[in-house]
């Protein structure tokens, strides 16, 4: 997860075209000849667009864009330390 990228995300990508590329990237992940490596890259890339996707349902919502992203990040180190 790196902030500086769901910001930019967020700031310049529409939520749909998110999903639609967080589809991509979940088939690929499932695809029969995918490395692991290739998986961990993939898994990088989905944890961003997730949290652009989550930033723009809170901003839709009313939180600050700051507030957001710190909302997210503070669930992904949440869920680490479990």
């Amino acid at each position: 997860m790196k902030v500086p990228i769901i910001r930019q995300l967020f700031e310049n990508v529409a939520p749909e075209k998110l999903e639609a590329t967080l589809e991509v990237l979940e088939a690929f992940c499932e695809f029969r000849g995918v490395h692991d490596s290739e998986v961990d890259v993939a898994g990088e890339l989905i944890t961003n667009i997730c949290g652009a996707l989550e930033v723009h349902e809170q901003v839709k919502n009313g939180a600050g864009e700051r507030e957001a992203l710190n909302a997210f990040s503070q669930k992904v180190l949440g869920s680490i330390d479990r």
